[in-house]
């Protein structure tokens, strides 16, 4: 049996000014990169490659977001790809979940699925169900004055058109972005 190819490349926070913040936030990192490793069969016998890498979304104001990205093949007609969004607050070491980016009872699901229904009408995306809504917990990160939505592979399309990705700029959404909070934080003046 062929040994599989492995490359792994994660993110690891160094020269916080609080140390417990960035212990927090790289056990989270390595948490949830280890979740990636091991639902795309890091460790199974079947596996003949995997590659997983990071892309630093934004870094400034107080505010990190990161995109983590595995890729996993184990035979048959391609591999599989999973991404997951992390966004931290670096003085405190607190991870956002998409909700923490708006005013209680905003509504934001709504508002945002209402965006993203007309991005995909306007970009005729050939979802694999009728997009309904996404859900309280979706997939994101911010990046240049932007909150980029996104959905896993075979969440809306089919496979061959990878990720579908929504940014929808953070101006758009003032009205209901908590404040304060990361998203008001990077709010262009």
């Amino acid at each position: 049996m062929a040994t599989p190819k492995i490359d792994l490349v994660y993110p690891q926070v160094t020269g916080l000014a609080n140390p417990a913040a960035q212990s927090a936030i790289n056990l989270q990192i390595v948490t949830e990169f280890a979740e990636l490793l091991k639902q795309l069969g890091y460790g199974k016998q079947n596996l003949v490659e995997m590659v997983g890498y990071y892309e630093v979304k934004t870094n400034e104001r107080g505010v990190l977001s990161l995109l983590l990205v595995v890729y996993s093949f184990t035979g048959g007609a391609h591999g599989l790809t999973l991404a997951k969004g992390l966004t931290f607050d670096v003085q405190t070491g607190v991870r956002y979940r998409l909700k923490d980016l708006f005013k209680p009872d905003s509504e934001y699901t709504k508002l945002l699925s209402g965006i993203i229904s007309e991005w995909i009408k306007q970009w005729e995306v050939p979802v694999l169900e009728p997009f309904v809504s996404i859900s309280p917990d979706q997939d994101f990160y911010l990046a240049d004055h932007s909150l980029t939505v996104f959905f896993q592979l075979y969440e809306l399309t089919a496979y061959v058109y990878g990720f579908p990705y929504f940014p929808i700029p953070l101006k758009s959404l003032e009205s209901i972005i908590a404040d304060p909070g990361p998203a008001s934080t990077l709010l262009p003046f």
